[in-house]
């Protein structure tokens, strides 16, 4: 059943996750052979239908929620009480090499970012999987919160910083075409004219999304 349940989360059939949840409980905190619970995967399969029933599922019962989980979801209450427990746990890694940092950054909120600053989080800390990213990139990648971004280059965070295949944040702006975050990470010294292992720009990345209006402005830099 667990094997199949984790299809019904990636798929985001809420009606197959409910069902599921009803005849066995215990898939609620699920964890597959990594120890990536059934949350976690929700929340990396886009599938916000699915985390919200499972947050709601999780509360009802009174289960908790791990750092990873917390950081995740933004949930404060849960991300304090960890930090509370154990300060280390602001510098802990998954089972699949992320930090609390690098979760909030990339699914969470600004809020969790700035708890887990506060707390200790190391904003240079490189994921320990392929990705080789910092919790920039992450924030670049997919969570693309402003503020976020901002908390992070004030904690310290190098805009030219590299992660796997030789990207900057500067290539994840230019892929969604936000050159309000580019500006951002310009503006605390990220470097245009940095080159991938590909030899491209994020101007060039930009450019061969058609975004020609951001390639231009990068140019023009």
């Amino acid at each position: 059943m667990s094997q199949q349940f984790l299809k019904f989360i990636q798929r985001g059939a809420t009606v197959e996750v409910a069902d599921a949840v009803a005849a066995d409980p215990s898939l609620i905190q699920w964890r597959d052979a990594q120890g990536v619970s059934s949350l976690m995967w929700s929340i990396y399969s886009g599938q916000t239908l699915v985390r919200d029933f499972l947050l709601v599922e999780i509360e009802r019962v009174g289960g908790s929620f791990d750092i990873f989980e917390a950081a995740a979801t933004g949930h404060l209450g849960a991300l304090q009480s960890a930090l509370d427990a154990s300060a280390d746990l602001a510098v802990a890694w998954s089972s699949d090499g992320w930090t609390p940092l690098h979760l909030a950054a990339a699914f969470g909120t600004p809020e969790a970012v700035k708890l887990l600053l506060d707390g200790g989080a190391q904003v240079d800390a490189v994921a320990k999987n392929p990705q080789a990213n910092q919790p920039l990139h992450a924030a670049l990648a997919l969570g693309r919160n402003a503020e976020t971004i901002r908390l992070l280059l004030a904690a310290g965070a190098d805009p030219n910083a590299r992660q796997t295949a030789g990207y900057t944040a500067l290539f994840s702006a230019a892929a969604a075409n936000r050159r309000d975050l580019a500006e951002i990470l310009i503006g605390h010294g990220a470097n245009p004219a940095l080159q991938n292992d590909f030899g491209q720009t994020a101007s060039s990345f930009a450019r061969e999304r058609n975004y020609n209006e951001l390639a231009d402005w990068l140019d023009s830099l």
